[in-house]
């Protein structure tokens, strides 16, 4: 089965897959389209990313892309496909990008975007859905999908959750393009990094995920602030003392505890 990822792996035509130090790079490939979405591209995220999360040499995920854009949205012919779908055909394609959404969403690994471009429409919710986002000042960000008639519907499940309903309606309602910076203000993203440093910041903020945290703590944490939003107060409270429970019993928090008593720093990876 492994061989098999492996091989499907190698015979990806818009993305690369690599690792290093634990942490594992999913690069968007397709420069010279600015690394627009089609189904294909979609596939292969899919596959990327789930290879990703079973790889034993990674810890946290980076998605990065080639060449001067970080993802355009749709490709162009692939929007022009679209006008001979009928309602099961686009219900099919659509309930594809929303999967390739929430595996990134749900992921147990923590997933990082590495923005050295512009990331508009659908390649705007590909990086700001990720659990942590750092671009460069030139990079611009908007849900462009009302000016076409469109709707940006399935990134909107997620930004309710990450930036609220004023700021989401602000960004889905005008289509405006905004700036790294105003990124960074709505909470699209985590922080503003020159280009020239942007590659060695991601890394080191990975490594340093890696190497300070335990896995197993950061993939249930994630899973933990996934959960909560949707449950009511006592059943998000029963969950969370749940989870505590299980944590205490976990043998990373008997190690960490015990490196902590004796005073010891301990590296996790």
């Amino acid at each position: 089965m492994e061989d098999m990822a492996t091989q499907e792996l190698e015979a990806l035509q818009y993305i690369r897959y690599e690792a290093h130090e634990a942490v594992g790079y999913i690069t968007l490939n397709r420069p010279e389209k600015r690394n627009a979405l089609s189904s294909e591209l979609v596939s292969e995220l899919k596959l990327a990313f789930e290879y990703a999360e079973n790889d034993p040499a990674c810890k946290v995920v980076v998605l990065r892309a080639e060449g001067p854009a970080f993802c355009a949205g749709a490709d162009l012919a692939y929007i022009q496909e679209l006008q001979g779908f009928g309602y099961t055909d686009n219900l099919a394609d659509s309930t594809h990008l929303m999967q390739l959404f929430h595996q990134i969403y749900t992921l147990k690994k923590v997933v990082i975007a590495q923005v050295q471009g512009h990331a508009l429409a659908g390649g705007c919710g590909l990086a700001t859905l990720c659990d942590f986002a750092f671009a460069v000042p030139e990079a611009k960000f908007g849900y462009t999908e009302v000016k076409i008639g469109f709707l940006p519907a399935i990134v909107s499940v997620f930004l309710l959750r990450k930036i609220g309903e004023a700021r989401t309606k602000q960004l889905l309602l005008t289509g405006d393009v905004v700036s790294a910076e105003k990124a960074a203000a709505f909470n699209l993203i985590n922080e503003v990094v020159p280009a020239h440093e942007l590659a060695e910041h991601v890394y080191r903020f990975a490594r340093r995920l890696c190497v300070e945290n335990s896995a197993q703590s950061m993939e249930v944490t994630k899973e933990m602030i996934g959960r909560i939003p949707e449950l009511p107060l006592e059943e998000s409270l029963r969950y969370a003392a749940r989870l505590n429970a299980e944590a205490r019993g976990s043998e990373d928090c008997r190690r960490g505890i015990a490196a902590f008593l004796s005073k010891e720093k301990i590296q996790w990876n």
